[in-house]
């Protein structure tokens, strides 16, 4: 794939007069005055009949597993590659559905991904990969389609890259067959106003050290006896993701919560398995961002006039707009080499998923500081929006993984292949 189909424009055409209309008039209750981003990313949803596609493929997936659990012989479902490597349109197309909104609400508003990504892409996901046959009927169909909100909760306050050696949340059996969970969980995405949420903690074994314990997950609902969800942080960037906090105490979790129903359903690696989703979706973003910094920044050049001539006109800007522009052209890249994975029913490696995002990660945050230096003052303005798009790249470095720790993953990787 080396450009967007006429098909694909159209569609992406059409998500940008959405955004325009819908999203970009509330952007700034959105970031800075508390406004959930929910109700816009359901009327999104709705639109574009991303829901009954979730809903379809929901059935799809649960009408298999129940003729395979009676019994019923079923053929693996048909890769979309075709004769020579090629993958088909239609299967171009599907994956760069999912893609192109990603991308055109990151140029306005990127928090609105990161709220829908945490809640459809890693708890819904997580549920529809490892969670049993009827945890995916109970808790799977109002994710995916936005019904419902959800958290994935693995961070803690001194937890973050050492995410499983420095984990202190727990679950301890109760003797009956349940469980009793405790913990603290920060910086969690959707935490405040999430109706379901993945928990993520240590198994209390006895006689076993603390870091070589079982991981486990749970899965809960708001308003459980002892689970406390925290008001929204202030943020630096993504004021329109909602990040906070969740404290359990002595919360009482039945068997038919444990995450695949089972101590060894959803443990260190399934969470491994979402952090290379996590991280795929980084690229696409980041080229939201950029595409929208270097257009801003185009205009202002072109415009802005000092010692009688446009800015654009002086080398040192120009040399700002070239690298934006090979920045775009390598993320458009990566982007593209990752719907056509899909496509052909194919994942990144952690590795390559980590390569992936430690790139769109760093080249975000250089090209916007950049789009902030084109427009100098300007640019430092909140009016001008160039500032926001600033502070919302730094996030890409930090969040699924710091740039420090995709380094590891993509060095661990190389090295083990020598």
């Amino acid at each position: 794939m080396i450009a967007w189909t006429e098909q694909q424009q159209m569609i992406r055409g059409m998500v940008r007069d959405f955004v325009e209309k819908e999203i970009v008039p509330h952007i700034d209750d959105l970031e800075y005055n508390g406004l959930p981003p929910y109700d816009i990313l359901r009327k999104l949803f709705k639109t574009f009949g991303m829901d009954e596609l979730a809903s379809a493929n929901f059935d799809k997936q649960i009408a298999r597993e129940e003729a395979i659990a009676a019994g019923e012989h079923i053929e693996k479902p048909a890769r979309a590659e075709v004769s020579g490597g090629a993958v088909s349109e239609e299967a171009l197309d599907a994956v760069a559905m999912g893609v192109l909104p990603i991308i055109e609400i990151s140029r306005h508003c990127q928090g609105l991904i990161t709220a829908m990504g945490v809640s459809v892409g890693l708890t819904a996901g997580a549920i529809m990969a490892k969670g049993s046959l009827a945890q995916k009927k109970k808790y799977a169909r109002d994710l995916m389609t936005l019904k419902k909100v959800g958290a994935w909760a693995i961070t803690e306050p001194n937890s973050g890259s050492d995410a499983f050696g420095a984990m202190k949340s727990t679950a301890r059996r109760d003797g009956k067959g349940g469980y009793i969970l405790n913990g603290n969980k920060t910086f969690i995405t959707n935490g405040p106003h999430a109706d379901t949420i993945v928990f993520i903690c240590r198994l209390d074994e006895e006689g076993v050290a603390a870091r070589d314990r079982k991981i486990v997950s749970f899965i809960l609902d708001t308003g459980m006896p002892g689970l406390e969800q925290s008001p929204a942080f202030k943020k630096m960037g993504i004021g329109s993701s909602p990040t906070g906090e969740l404290f359990l105490s002595d919360v009482q979790a039945g068997p038919e919560r444990l995450m695949g129903e089972s101590e060894d359903g959803y443990g260190r690696s399934g969470a491994k398995s979402t952090f290379s989703t996590e991280r795929s979706g980084v690229a696409a973003m980041a080229l939201g961002l950029v595409e929208r910094a270097l257009e801003m920044s185009l205009e202002y050049a072109k415009t802005r006039i000092q010692f009688d001539q446009p800015i654009g006109s002086y080398q040192l800007i120009q040399l700002k707009l070239a690298k934006m522009e090979v920045a775009r052209l390598n993320l458009e890249n990566l982007v593209f080499r990752f719907i056509e994975t899909r496509a052909a029913g194919k994942d990144l490696t952690m590795a390559e998923a980590s390569a992936m995002k430690l790139y769109a990660a760093q080249a975000a945050m250089e090209v916007s500081i950049e789009a902030v230096q084109v427009f100098g003052g300007a640019g430092y303005m909140r009016a001008t929006r160039v500032e926001q798009l600033m502070r919302d790249a730094k996030i890409l470095q930090i969040y699924a993984g710091t740039d420090e720790m995709q380094v590891v993953a993509i060095a661990k990787d190389l090295l083990g292949r020598m």
